[in-house]
């Protein structure tokens, strides 16, 4: 897939993440501290760049806590798991991502993060990489929509994600990619 149609697909997913929070009706309210949030989620996503030369897509999973700092602000911490499929003769990258970050709430149920933290390779000789680990940082944008309970939610977000390289001069060896994440989320009282 050209990065062209993998940016649309993007940008058409954050117009709908956009629209559906702007449809909220009355005053968005202050999100108030209701304790930590836990949520489990599922990952997947398309690779962009030069990555995109030996790798097409990925999926996985993630854990992730919330902890209130101020009304509508979060301290995140997330770590996870990510299988990247090799193209045409490439070994599969299995990646272990371990980040920590800040999540806002500007308006009702529309939330912007960032993050940083280490991805490491769990199959480094599979793949020949020179170092086990690497820097990554990931902007995102979602949605967290309440279930009917007042401590539960689905959160949805989508985000770009990237590392520094993981061997010196190649640039293949750089991530990059188009991520979704969908989870359940607990929020403790």
């Amino acid at each position: 897939m050209k990065t062209s149609v993998k940016s649309s697909i993007l940008f058409a997913a954050l117009l709908g993440l956009g629209a559906a929070a702007k449809a909220q009706t009355g005053e968005p309210k202050q999100r108030t501290s209701q304790g930590i949030v836990y949520s489990a989620g599922v990952e997947s996503g398309v690779t962009i760049g030069n990555f995109n030369d030996k790798y097409k897509w990925n999926i996985g999973g993630s854990l992730q806590a919330d902890f209130p700092v101020a009304p509508n602000w979060y301290i995140t911490a997330n770590a996870g798991y990510n299988n990247f499929f090799g193209k045409d003769n490439n070994v599969d990258l299995h990646l272990i991502p371990v980040k920590a970050g800040i999540k806002y709430f500007p308006i009702g149920l529309l939330y912007v993060q960032a993050e940083a933290g280490a991805a490491f390779v769990t199959n480094k000789s599979d793949v020949n990489y020179q170092k086990t680990a690497a820097f990554i940082y990931a902007p995102q944008v979602g949605l967290q929509f309440p279930l009917g309970s007042s401590n539960s939610f689905i959160n949805a977000g989508v985000r770009y994600e990237a590392s520094t390289k993981f061997t010196g001069g190649d640039n293949t060896s750089k991530m990059n990619f188009l991520g979704l994440r969908v989870a359940y989320a607990l929020a403790s009282k």
